[in-house]
């Protein structure tokens, strides 16, 4: 009896160790773009084309770590924030509420192939609901938007 209570609360827990999860499909007002590289050369490339955009690496944060830390085994999945202060300066003069959605973040999640993707909202979809308030936020988002093209580009060559 008490085997198999263990082996039931085995089998219960099994879906915590490790799981599965399907790869970014393309939607609208993202760009996805698949890559030959591995999640870890993908951030590591997101990280270095920050410039190329003249962007900063402002935040990171993604469940894979510390779900391997508590014995849970998940595809590599990060979030990046990027941003840049002329960026940040010039929307705030234009629309307060729009800065909550500073950070503007990239995605790099790891595929089940084992190479990895990277995708983001682009910056002028973020900023869509703050346009009706703040005439000329749409040409910033547009400034936005080639410089997060720019980053992709540039990391996932």
């Amino acid at each position: 009896m008490l085997i198999r209570t263990a082996l039931l609360s085995l089998a219960l827990a099994w879906p915590s160790f490790a799981q599965t999860v399907a790869d970014i499909a393309p939607r609208d007002g993202w760009s996805v773009t698949a890559t030959d590289k591995t999640f870890d050369e993908l951030v590591a490339a997101t990280r270095a084309a920050a410039k190329a955009g003249k962007m900063a690496v402002v935040t990171m944060a993604g469940p894979t770590d510390a779900a391997a830390n508590r014995g849970i085994t998940i595809p590599g999945n990060r979030v990046i924030g990027l941003y840049n202060n002329d960026f940040a300066v010039r929307v705030l003069r234009l629309s307060t509420a729009a800065m909550i959605e500073a950070p503007i973040r990239m995605y790099v999640t790891e595929n089940a192939d084992g190479t990895a993707s990277l995708s983001y909202k682009l910056p002028s979809d973020v900023l869509a609901p703050y346009m009706s308030e703040a005439p000329g936020l749409d040409s910033i988002a547009a400034e936005i938007d080639a410089a997060f093209a720019a980053v992709a580009q540039s990391a996932t060559e």
